[in-house]
């Protein structure tokens, strides 16, 4: 961003009201996407010529996103001629991976592939999904955000200084969490050094560096692969 002219400012941040409070009561604090989206907002409001527009966590945006699903859900079929059994994703706000998801969720709504399992995983520490509960709670923690309908560890948690930043967020996606309500969808919790060892495992097996995010899903991708290559599926 700063290659192209941008200031790049680390949140919580002494630019803004919420900014301010936050170090006040914590210098150390490590920030959350919770604080930031606060800090955002309150900076939109305060300059005529800023909008400002969320990039995950509601419903338009993951439609949006649903591209990426399509594609691969199309590319599977013409280059490969199969289907998934299992679709792993880390989930923080929820967009990246609903946008993979939902193309093929459609299948298992309407009974065309009623045993597909679609994965969503979390940190331990910021375990959204699995430990939160279903309430109407603000999507930041200023409370400048409207309410959404969502699993929530409550719209002050701030999350362990992991280094996955972008899955340290108190709520989530309310498709996501309306699929895991109604059990179309899974959720599974990992620990930070369980997802770094399925980095370098991927990363020395297929040559790609992931980033930490995706190393959770990694991680549950090669245990799901232990088990059935243990009950010889294949």
């Amino acid at each position: 961003m700063e290659t192209w002219g941008a200031k790049c400012v680390p949140s919580p941040s002494p630019d803004t009201e919420v900014g301010r409070r936050i170090l006040a009561e914590d210098p150390d604090s490590p920030g959350s996407l919770g604080i930031a989206i606060s800090e955002a907002i309150e900076d939109a409001f305060a300059h005529d010529d800023t909008k400002y527009s969320i990039g995950s966590v509601v419903n338009h945006v993951l439609l949006h996103q649903t591209v990426n699903g399509l594609e691969t859900k199309k590319l599977m079929m013409e280059q490969a001629d199969a289907y998934p059994d299992i679709i792993v994703g880390c989930i923080g706000g929820g967009s990246n991976y609903a946008g993979v998801f939902l193309p093929f969720v459609k299948d298992k709504l309407d009974g065309t592939k009623p045993d597909l399992r679609i994965i969503c995983v979390e940190p331990t520490s910021c375990p959204t999904v699995i430990k939160g509960v279903y309430a109407w709670d603000y999507g930041d923690v200023a409370g400048m955000a409207p309410i959404i309908l969502m699993y929530t560890l409550g719209h002050t948690f701030v999350p362990s200084p992991i280094h996955a930043g972008g899955l340290r967020y108190h709520g989530m996606a309310p498709i996501i969490c309306h699929l895991h309500k109604l059990g179309f969808v899974e959720a599974k919790a990992v620990n930070q050094l369980a997802t770094f060892e399925a980095g370098v495992t991927f990363a020395r097996t297929e040559g790609i560096v992931s980033a930490p995010e995706t190393n959770h899903a990694i991680r549950v991708t090669i245990d799901e692969a232990l088990k059935c290559k243990e009950s010889g599926e294949s």
